[in-house]
């Protein structure tokens, strides 16, 4: 019996058609599953062979450092590695269990009431990871539908918490007070419904993407009249700004219950990990019950709160740490002054000083290149570890890039002198060329 040929050439379209997506297939180049290695992505960085003191070992040579948020100076400090080696005879490196669950030993409320005392709040919470503490206690206070007003210039930590949260997320312009007045404003008259909503400022003490600080007394006669909380993180500022360390409340003479929210991570001037937040006591109890990084993740070896209680106690011995850090960061500010193509973008009384390109190529990326040339060859021509402010793709801070030196109250003048000498010369000739 034979085909007619209607059914002949439905026959022959479906033998080409199927043709056709066999040399498809053939053709097919699957997409890699990792980008393409980039000459960026190769790129070796320092590699360190030593504690991040203020003198460090790179790649098998020491170098004056100032990668590193040592404030006090505190890294390798006779007293805290006493304290560490103590604790872990004691309890061993921890339980590897949440806090709620079998995680609390007695030196993490130890450590905590030592916190709170030092500050002067009710209460403190500790988190086992420093950067986490703000992104989990930020979501832990705000939902969905929530406000929350934030500087344009917060890191990566901050912005994490600030998307965890799902609240409407409005930035203000950094550090500008007249634009967070604005905003304010704005949201108050075009929401009817912001008072009843939970309405938030959320601002680092000193800002680590510029050295900025952020200027209290204002924040909180703006919070006042538009009735609004703030959360402050002071990672940068505790243990390094007022009078005796204790941050930017001190600093500005503003009582700290003004503040609602006070996050900070241990790893700068505490010389340990891990982090913590302080205030009322309702505050401290929400986030035992409500803050993933405290609920779920296991809690912070016993010998890093021994070491942050010990590194207080240090702190509030020794004021002079203080002074010298003041002293070594007006050094540094004077030396660096006039050098060429570059300006400072950081506060005078900042621990982190931000020198940024007087003029930019129009590009983050050449900006980039420009600042780490410099850097690198500040470190194998001078042996001072500098580090540019490079940022991951998740990081959408809207700032300029620029090279961040921590200074410490454990460099030395001639420490001071070295940096500030070698980058003027390496700044000169890399950027006149």
């Amino acid at each position: 019996m034979s085909c007619s040929p209607k059914i002949m050439d439905l026959g022959l379209l479906k033998f080409e058609h199927i043709k056709e997506i066999d040399e498809l297939c053939d053709e097919w180049v699957p997409e890699s599953l990792i980008p393409p290695l980039t000459e960026e992505m190769q790129r070796e960085p320092p590699m360190l062979e030593s504690a991040a003191g203020p003198h460090a070992i790179i790649n098998g040579k020491e170098v004056v450092n100032f990668a590193s948020a040592n404030y006090l100076g505190l890294i390798g400090h006779e007293k805290l590695l006493e304290s560490c080696s103590s604790a872990l005879e004691k309890y061993g490196v921890g339980s590897c269990g949440p806090r709620g669950f079998y995680g609390t030993i007695d030196v993490h409320l130890d450590c905590e009431a030592r916190i709170a005392k030092f500050l002067g709040t009710p209460d403190s919470i500790l988190y086992s990871y420093g950067l986490s503490t703000v992104f989990s206690a930020i979501p832990a206070f705000c939902k969905r539908g929530d406000i929350i007003v934030v500087d344009e210039g917060v890191h990566w930590g901050i912005q994490n918490g600030l998307h965890l949260s799902r609240s409407t997320i409005v930035y203000f312009k950094h550090n500008d007070m007249e634009s967070l007045r604005s905003t304010l404003e704005k949201i108050t008259a075009e929401n009817k419904r912001a008072k009843k909503l939970r309405r938030y400022i959320v601002v680092e003490a000193v800002y680590q993407n510029s050295g900025q600080i952020a200027p209290l007394d204002e924040i909180i006669r703006l919070k006042e009249k538009y009735r609004f909380r703030v959360l402050l993180d002071e990672s940068n500022s505790f243990g390094a700004l007022g009078s005796s360390g204790r941050g930017l409340t001190e600093y500005y003479g503003v009582p700290i219950e003004k503040i609602d929210i006070v996050t900070a991570a241990m790893g700068h001037a505490l010389a340990t990990e891990g982090g913590f937040c302080t205030g009322s006591a309702r505050v401290i109890d929400h986030q035992r019950l409500s803050s993933s990084a405290y609920v779920f993740s296991a809690s912070l070896p016993p010998y890093l709160a021994s070491a942050a209680i010990t590194a207080i106690d240090v702190l509030e011995e020794n004021p002079d740490l203080i002074k010298k850090l003041k002293e070594n960061i007006a050094r540094l500010w004077k030396g660096l002054s006039d050098i060429p193509g570059l300006s400072i973008a950081s506060n005078a009384e900042s621990p982190i000083v931000f020198l940024k390109l007087e003029k930019s190529t129009g590009s983050i990326k050449n900006d980039l290149t420009l600042l780490e040339e410099i850097a690198d060859r500040v470190l194998k021509e001078d042996s001072v570890f500098v580090v540019a402010s490079k940022r991951s793709t998740l990081d959408k801070c809207r700032l300029a890039v620029g090279i961040r030196l921590f200074v410490s109250a454990g460099h030395s003048e001639s420490d001071l002198q070295k940096a500030s000498g070698s980058l003027k010369r390496v700044a000169a000739q890399v950027l006149k060329s």
